[in-house]
């Protein structure tokens, strides 16, 4: 059994077991997350949701992703460079139940 669940603004089709980085949450390691935003669920489709069905998850870890960096200048011009650097911030769930 499979579901396709709304998290962050993404999509992720996840089963049972599955384990999925995501947008940060608000929640600590070894907390239970749920997810209400369930797009499909094996055949069935949801306009935009399905009702009664839920995707429940364990949080692993909250994490950052590697850095990238980005680099911007304007041409001509020597003195107008400049570097940053960003991490972007995740969470890591482990899916334990599909209710519905």
């Amino acid at each position: 059994m499979y579901a396709v669940i709304k998290v962050g603004g993404k999509q992720y089709r996840v089963s049972e077991g599955d384990e999925i980085f995501v947008e940060k949450l608000n929640a600590n390691a070894n907390d239970v997350v749920t997810f209400e935003e369930v797009l499909m669920l094996d055949s069935k489709v949801g306009s935009p949701y399905l009702s009664n069905v839920t995707v429940e998850g364990t949080v692993l870890k909250n994490g950052k992703a590697k850095k990238i960096r980005i680099f911007k200048y304007k041409n001509k011009s020597r003195s107008n460079r400049k570097t940053q650097g960003h991490r972007q911030p995740y969470t890591k769930v482990k899916i334990t139940k599909i209710n519905g």
